[in-house]
């Protein structure tokens, strides 16, 4: 028998395809000194109760409505946009960007105060489940690499960015890279520091190229970019066809979509993930699907500022990778929980259609709405996938990060109250009632990172 680090022992949901979930009733999962699932072992194996035997003082059972969940992984985070969650939701996109948001995520020049958002920022993200997170910092290098290794020291794999904005016309002189030649050195002594701090952090810690959106680059700062992010085989993240604003914008500078103009920068590639692209059409998905470039879903965010309900089954019934995200703070909601409920919302809204003028099959796109299955997979699984990491999955040879879901937490008790009850049924109140305090344990790599 192989020697592993610990054996936890109890019932997991895991997503075994897109729209199915894998129950795994009363299962051993023997984790490596890596923090990977070295093997998952049922009931019926002969090795069981072997198993048990000898582990049982290194062995964590779950007690009577305690569940494992994987990890969720977040594909799209503004993690200095924390200190302004849930304000001014009411505006439109630019006046919103350039009233608040620009003027707040100036002030990370002060590491002082940019620590005091970061660590809170991955605290409370770790808190509601999220494993994984990929984050826009700022435009200041020094601030940007403070959050990667908050990321390190909390114990959550982090995906960083040092946000680019170089363009005078479309950002504000209080907050922008200096010139492009500034930005682009300053992304590149990034990547080198965060690929530095990685070789010391077990969960993986990585640094993502980030143009903010193509309105905030010149053309000489998206080219330099793109050839970084091949230089360094690195991960590239941006905002694309959100809305009717920033899609419009692209189409009179380009004359061409988000999509293509990005990836004439070279910033499209298998590492790729774009957030939003509610305005996708069938080209800019081929496109996406052919470049491995994933999309970042965040229907919070979307029902505020993206002017649209993004067809999100359609995209990946094209091959388009998805994942979800919660835009802190275009979405006021740290939960991924949340999220994957509005993703399932959203799209029967879009189904059903919202004019009522008009007859019920007219009045919506068919085929559109999704499952909570489905939404589970975008929050887990799929996000694992887009950023093609061995995560998102309870499954031998992925990470073992996990949440350890408690149904009885006398705040916050679920409605279940027959212990024979289904458990896909179990499995769907935990997906659409599960609050933080339900999330007694949070495990990165193997790692316990949080507990209540």
């Amino acid at each position: 028998m192989k020697n592993y680090a610990r054996v936890f022992r109890g019932t997991a949901f895991t997503s075994k395809s897109p729209t199915e979930v894998h129950i795994l009733k009363e299962h051993l999962f023997c984790i490596s000194e890596d923090g990977l699932i070295e093997k998952v072992v049922a009931p019926e194996n002969p090795e069981y109760q072997t198993i048990l035997q000898t582990y049982q003082d290194n062995l964590q059972c779950l007690k009577d409505g305690q569940y494992f969940l994987p990890g969720f992984v977040d594909l799209h985070v503004h993690a200095p946009q924390w200190a302004q969650s849930g304000t001014a939701l009411d505006i439109p996109l630019y006046d919103w960007l350039n009233t608040y948001t620009f003027p707040l995520e100036s002030k990370f020049s002060d590491l002082g105060f940019a620590k005091k958002v970061y660590q809170d920022v991955v605290s409370t993200l770790l808190a509601n489940g999220t494993t994984t997170a990929l984050y826009f910092a700022t435009v200041h290098k020094e601030a940007s690499l403070l959050l990667a290794k908050i990321c390190a020291e909390k114990g959550q794999r982090g995906l960083v960015g040092k946000v680019v904005m170089d363009n005078p016309d479309q950002t504000s002189e209080i907050y922008r890279d200096a010139d492009t030649q500034t930005a682009l050195k300053d992304t590149e002594e990034f990547i080198l520091a965060v690929n530095e701090l990685a070789q010391s952090t077990k969960q993986g810690i990585y640094p993502v190229v980030t143009p903010r959106f193509i309105p905030s680059c010149t053309d000489d700062a998206l080219k330099g970019l793109g050839e970084l992010a091949a230089k360094y085989d690195t991960y590239v993240q941006s905002h694309c066809s959100e809305s009717d604003w920033e899609h419009g914008y692209v189409q009179d500078r380009f004359q061409k979509n988000d999509a293509f103009a990005l990836h004439d920068f070279g910033l499209l590639r298998d590492k790729s993930v774009m957030a939003h692209c509610n305005f996708l059409n069938d080209d800019d998905a081929d496109l996406f699907a052919e470049t491995g470039t994933a999309v970042s879903h965040c229907p919070i965010s979307n029902s505020y500022f993206a002017n649209s309900v993004i067809p999100i089954g359609y995209l990946h019934s094209k091959g388009v990778a998805i994942g979800l995200g919660s835009d802190i703070s275009g979405g006021f909601s740290p939960s991924i929980y949340d999220n994957a409920r509005q993703a399932v919302i959203s799209s029967r809204m879009l189904e059903d259609g919202v004019d009522t003028s008009l007859p019920a099959e007219e009045r919506g796109v068919p085929n559109s709405r999704i499952t909570i299955n489905e939404a589970f997979y975008f929050a887990s699984a799929g996000g694992g996938e887009s950023l093609s990491l061995a995560i998102g999955r309870l499954e031998e040879n992925y990470a073992w990060d996990v949440q350890i879901i408690d149904t009885t937490v006398a705040t916050a008790k679920l409605p279940i109250y027959d212990e024979k009850e289904d458990l896909h049924d179990v499995f769907q109140k935990i997906m659409y009632l599960v609050r933080p305090e339900n999330i007694c344990e949070v495990w990165v790599q193997g790692e316990k990172v949080h507990s209540q």
